[in-house]
């Protein structure tokens, strides 16, 4: 199953995952391998998940296409994945880019470490080695040009402020509110 098209899932399972540097070095090697096809680079992305996990690294093979082009990839109980090349991958296929690649290799290699309860478990995976990888251009632009002209705030800090904002406008119509309640309470004392 391609992990993106997923219903979402819980994510309360304890799993520990690489530090988002060394994350992104993992998804620079299997972009890479997506766009050159050198064995190499995938090679040392598999290589650092397994380092970092201890644990040793799976035997992988190539396939034109599994289960009539169902399946991304399969993992079974001996260590054993069987992958979509991405050759394979690009042509054919509904959901063909580089990003549906690297994360059906995030699921397998989920399947591979979490044996136990695995479906769950390879989709938790998948999410959280994605989490915070993906920095758009657009972004980075936006909050350079906001720093270059002065304002000093990125696109997140203008979102953190303006619901710090709205919070801060509630809690003074409450105040007021309070007032006013208390005001007209001095006025019928006062009569």
């Amino acid at each position: 199953m391609i992990p993106a098209l997923l219903p979402e899932v819980p994510l309360n399972v304890r799993m520990m995952v690489p530090p988002i540097a060394f994350r992104r070095a993992i998804d620079q090697e299997l972009a890479l391998y997506f766009q050159n096809h050198r064995t190499a680079a995938f090679n040392r992305a598999i290589a650092k998940m397994c380092r970092y996990y201890n644990v040793r690294r799976p035997r992988v093979y190539w396939y034109e296409y599994l289960d009539w082009g169902k399946t991304a990839g399969k993992t079974y109980e001996d260590g054993r994945i069987h992958l979509v090349h991405p050759e394979n991958w690009k042509r054919g296929r509904v959901y063909n880019s580089e990003r549906m690649w690297v994360q059906a290799i995030y699921h397998e290699m989920g399947h591979y470490l979490f044996w136990t309860d695995a479906e769950r478990k390879a989709d938790a995976f998948t999410r959280r080695m994605v989490h915070g990888l993906r920095r758009t251009e657009r972004r980075t632009r936006t909050s350079s040009r906001i720093r270059s002209s002065g304002v000093g705030r990125t696109v997140a800090s203008n979102t953190a402020s303006r619901t710090v904002a709205v919070v801060r406008s509630r809690i003074r119509a409450r105040q007021r509110r309070k007032r006013k309640l208390a005001g007209g309470a001095r006025k019928a004392r006062r009569s």
